[in-house]
């Protein structure tokens, strides 16, 4: 269930770290600093769950640092990733509203630093803090859009497409330019990249290596892309 630390860990407990997770950026420090005694800090290695689905789960979790996948398991028994999330982003509010099992995975796809917020305490922030609510509600509305698209783009995209629409997603997400290419520290390997796009891993590896041979991209082993061709990226991808 992950390793527990304190804010000495992160910037000696200064309010600072609280303030990049997004849904407490506008508070005082004052205000960080009351919440901070309520969130439990833990620290996950890589490939540790954090909630599994079908569970009950009453945490919001708030991503300090590293990356999580969001997955469910299909009718077929295979793996659907639905989100990637990274420092700044939180999970689990949907399951704050009622007293339900999770419908999703969340598992760490890098080491992770993480904190837990309970329903009961998410509750006394929030008739403190109203404006969070709010902003719970865009994620939940950004992230039901999101789950409405990726059921759009599985059904009706071909692979070249779906693969162009992840790379696009990750690039601006996790890629950087460097001399006017954009570099992309990928954030998934091969296996949850096909579950990502709903094909397998062979096709994954033929299609990447496809746009590379087209001079597309550049393929830095297993880790790293580099999109040449950014427009025709952008064109494949719809």
């Amino acid at each position: 269930m992950g390793k527990e630390y304190t804010f000495d860990h992160c910037n000696q407990g200064k309010p600072i770290c609280a303030r990049n997770i997004s849904i407490f950026s506008s508070l005082s420090d004052l205000e960080l600093a009351n919440i901070i005694k309520l969130v439990i800090k833990r620290e996950y290695i890589k490939g540790e769950v954090l909630c599994r689905e079908g569970e009950v789960s009453d945490n919001l979790f708030l991503i300090r640092d590293g990356k999580i996948k969001i997955s469910k398991v299909t009718k077929s028994g295979k793996e659907q990733i639905l989100h990637i999330l990274t420092k700044g982003d939180f999970f689990g509010e949907a399951n704050l509203f009622d007293d339900k099992e999770s419908n999703f995975t969340a598992t760490a796809i890098s080491n992770a630093k993480v904190g837990t917020l309970s329903k009961s305490n998410l509750e006394q922030i929030l008739k403190m803090n109203p404006q969070i609510s709010m902003k719970i509600l865009k994620e939940l509305s950004h992230k039901l859009v999101e789950t409405e698209e990726l059921a759009k783009f599985l059904a009706t995209k071909d692979v070249d497409a779906r693969i162009a629409s992840m790379l696009l997603e990750f690039s601006n997400k996790f890629g950087k330019l460097v001399d006017g290419k954009m570099h992309i520290d990928l954030p998934l390997n091969r296996e949850d990249m096909a579950n990502y796009c709903g094909v397998t891993r062979e096709t994954i590896s033929r299609k990447l290596s496809k746009f590379e041979n087209e001079n597309i991209i550049e393929l830095k082993g297993n880790k790293v892309v580099i999109i040449k061709d950014m427009d025709l990226i952008k064109d494949l991808s719809e």
